[in-house]
């Protein structure tokens, strides 16, 4: 069915109906006017019915489904509807009067038959339409559901037992030398971040502050890991407070930096991250130096590709993301709409 909607196949089977009822009907102008007006009659009404039924699904059902500005709505209708019956009534008089020679109808009834007409054929319209648009948002819903019970399948699946984590990272502690602070600072740390991904991020979103200090955390403890001829900022604005975002929706893009992050020995290599706030609007960039000289790994894999779906889920069309790979440099941009 998704495969039908998306090849239009439904707005061809409509419109082939359409034509064909209507074109059949009217036979009989062949013999009477000649094959041209034929055509054009058949042209011209399918071309009226579908401006109109454009304009109706366009503008006039977005504005009554939200409820606001039903008044410019029903105008909008009334204003489609004349200009139908309008255009066909005058185009009916010159063909069956000018023509053919012979118009029987008068301009009342005729009026009131094109009216009925574009009525019948916008509330068709206007009922597949929402038929269809009903069927993709449950379509929509059930793909939601279902990925998010495979991401909370995998979830558990990869847990390891809390308690018997931190545990073992307590006894790691005390055996290490209290002389060695760093080493000792290292893992309390990592037992911080840890302590976040498993007990703080079950909510739907977190405190921009507490996802900053994550990042924070983690890029700290690369620097431990990178050599000395790496060069590592990390730069955030200071009126990133008081808004929330999903939690570890940033973090895939940084740990892509530092994955694929250049290995030069005669230059430096680089990873600059930034966040800002402008109005309402959360915008974060990573850019990393690739090593050109290196095989495509296709710079981020899966794990870019499961946050783009991550974000089309919780964000729809509402966000924008922008990807740009050049010579030696690997550029993430994000906005994300503060609410």
């Amino acid at each position: 069915m998704n495969r039908f909607f998306q090849n239009k196949l439904d707005l061809v089977l409509f419109w082939a109906l359409t034509i064909f009822f209507h074109a059949y009907t009217r036979l009989t102008l062949i013999s009477k006017a000649g094959v041209g007006q034929f055509l054009f009659e058949v042209v011209l009404r399918n071309i009226l019915l579908a401006a109109a039924i454009y304009i109706v699904i366009r503008f006039v059902i977005p504005k009554l489904a939200i409820g606001k500005k039903i008044l410019s709505a029903l105008l909008i209708l009334l204003s489609v509807i004349a200009c139908y019956v309008l255009l066909k009534d005058s185009h009916d008089q010159y063909l069956y009067g000018n023509v053919i020679g012979d118009y029987e109808k008068s301009f009342f009834s005729n009026s009131l038959y094109n009216f009925s007409i574009v009525l019948f054929y916008l509330a068709f319209a206007s009922a597949l339409h929402l038929s269809k648009e009903w069927y993709l948002q449950q379509e929509l819903i059930r793909q939601m559901e279902v990925e998010k019970l495979s991401t909370e399948l995998e979830y558990l699946r990869a847990q390891i037992n809390p308690h018997f984590l931190f545990n073992s990272i307590n006894t790691i502690y005390f055996q290490i030398d209290k002389q060695n602070n760093a080493a000792r600072e290292t893992l309390n740390k990592f037992s911080d971040m840890l302590r976040y991904q498993l007990y703080e991020c079950n909510a739907d979103k977190i405190e921009i502050e507490k996802e900053i200090k994550y990042l924070d955390s983690y890029v700290n403890l690369q620097r431990l890991r990178i050599g000395s001829n790496y060069d590592v900022k990390f730069v955030c604005s200071e009126n990133l407070i008081h808004f929330r975002i999903p939690p570890l929706l940033l973090i895939p893009f940084v740990e892509n930096a530092f994955k694929h992050v250049s290995s030069f020995t005669d230059k430096n290599n680089e990873i600059n991250i930034h966040l800002s706030k402008e109005k309402d609007t959360f915008n974060f960039s990573v850019v990393n130096t690739i090593d050109s000289t290196t095989p495509d790994s296709e710079n981020g894999g899966i794990g870019l590709k499961n946050v783009k779906r991550r974000l089309e889920l919780l964000y729809g069309d509402r966000y924008r993301l922008d990807i740009q790979k050049t010579y030696e440099t690997f550029l993430v941009t994000l906005e994300l709409p503060i609410v």
